[in-house]
């Protein structure tokens, strides 16, 4: 079979696995905030002093509504929003430090958005301070942030560093005007070369660039150009993320239509174009989406086995908890998954009220912690191992029989003990690991769920 047929093959909607369960699928019947609150103080006793916890922060507001995103976002131009918002998450913090018993450790704070340079240097100053407060920081402790190039200031970069930030990311997606102005997402070279140099100088020793493949009104040529500036500028992290075409999900998207869109062939000629010129100009190919030089954290961690995921994406280190805050984002303690509420108005409302902000969440089964660990293993080391006892699980046992066809189509290396994915299946980590999803395949949605893979 072809390269061609293959990616036809295998162009089907299919989850990114930040997480296993998928939330589509978590179990809400069993699930209530005791449980959550019993999950995360049990697994915060446990790991705290060892590998100390993960923060994720997620401030919502954007001026501007960038019509590709698919984070849960709030369009505003009125900065009276930010103290309010900001004294809610020092509230929903209290809340969690209520059930610790001792100040947590914190080795990972991430801040997400929306666009967290919507909040003035002053107002995120007293919101990771007030973070800071009440834990002890681990000695490997690490603090990055998203930034838009459009709104990012000097005083933006000082501050945060000032504060223990080392590391940001900055969202380009493609340098070429007509695609800009078709996903409203303006910023010139200059801007972004700009602000890469002022982040150095000021002692940030990791940047990240995020660009996007698939976009509407995208060409060969206009991409080249974009990667050809990027490799010039030399970030220490490229994340090279697929478009995903969710406008039932996202009614921004509907500003074009799938007429503007690549085709699927073009769509991955357009990875395959941006993916070999990484490789040709020294950066190297991490999990899935992701490419660094190797100076680079999450490429010692891959090399050492220590390559992690998490709803934060891709992590140089662990830690079991991970404490989200603020509206719609996820934690994780690895046993149990909660989800906050997806509105401004509705999140406010409760964590002002003393309430933890949870609207769903999934506590995991034996059967689901098994598959998460192999799942994890397959998107950040590209194989995993099992036992015979574990084969005696039949969801799991089932997902390896689904394996033997990726093997048939050279996606993977299949043993009776273990499986390695090939260097052309890296390509498709998300296919693999579906073949794993006991959850999925016990009940196919009636509708689509997940982006395409592609």
């Amino acid at each position: 079979m072809n390269t061609n047929t293959l990616i036809e093959k295998y162009h089907v909607a299919a989850p990114r696995y930040t997480s296993y369960p998928t939330v589509p699928y978590w179990d809400e019947v069993n699930f209530n905030t005791e449980k959550w609150s019993q999950a995360i103080a049990n697994a915060f006793k446990s790991s705290n002093s060892k590998d100390g916890i993960s923060v994720y922060i997620h401030l919502p507001f954007c001026e501007d509504l960038c019509t590709y995103c698919g984070c849960n976002t709030r369009i505003t131009k009125n900065h009276k929003v930010e103290e309010p918002y900001i004294n809610a998450l020092l509230k929903e913090w209290d809340l969690y430090l209520g059930l610790f018993k001792e100040k947590p450790v914190l080795r990972e704070l991430h801040l997400g958005g929306g666009t967290p340079t919507f909040f003035s240097p002053r107002n995120l100053d007293t919101l990771i301070r007030g973070i800071l407060a009440k834990a002890t920081l681990h000695e490997d402790a690490e603090f990055s942030f998203e930034a838009h190039p459009g709104n990012t200031t000097e005083a933006h970069l000082f501050t945060l560093n000032r504060l223990g930030f080392r590391r940001l990311s900055l969202g380009i997606q493609d340098f070429d005007p007509v695609v800009q102005l078709a996903i409203n997402r303006m910023q010139s070279v200059e801007q972004v070369e700009a602000i890469t140099a002022l982040a150095r100088k000021t002692g940030y020793n990791s940047i990240n660039y995020d660009l996007i493949y698939g976009l509407p009104n995208q060409t060969f040529d206009g991409l080249s150009d974009t990667i050809y500036e990027v490799l010039r500028l030399k970030p220490d992290r490229i994340a090279f993320y697929s478009y995903a075409h969710v406008p039932w999900v996202r009614p921004g998207q509907r500003r074009y239509t799938e007429d503007d869109l690549p085709s699927p062939e073009s769509k991955r000629e357009l990875y395959e174009l941006g993916r070999k010129l990484l490789k040709e100009n020294g950066y190297v190919e991490i999990g899935m989406d992701h490419f660094t030089l190797v100076t680079d954290s999450l490429y010692k961690a891959e090399k050492e086995g220590r390559l992690h995921r998490n709803f934060m994406g891709y992590t140089h280190q662990y830690s079991a908890v991970m404490v989200s805050l603020g509206v719609s984002s996820i934690s994780d303690t690895w046993t149990a998954f909660a989800q906050n509420v997806k509105t401004v108005e509705n999140y406010m409302e409760m964590v002002n009220a003393g309430e933890f902000p949870v609207v769903k969440g999934h506590i995991l089964t034996e059967t689901d912690l098994l598959i998460r660990k192999h799942i994890l293993n397959i998107m950040c080391q590209g194989h995993t191992s099992w036992t015979v006892f574990e084969l005696e699980n039949e969801s799991f046992a089932s997902g390896i029989e689904r394996m033997r066809w990726l093997a048939q189509d050279g996606l993977i290396i299949l043993s009776p003990n273990g499986l390695q994915v090939t260097g052309f299946g890296k390509r498709f980590l998300r296919n693999i690991c579906m073949n794993l999803d006991a959850r999925l395949w016990n009940k196919q949605p009636e509708k689509q769920l997940f982006s395409l893979a592609d």
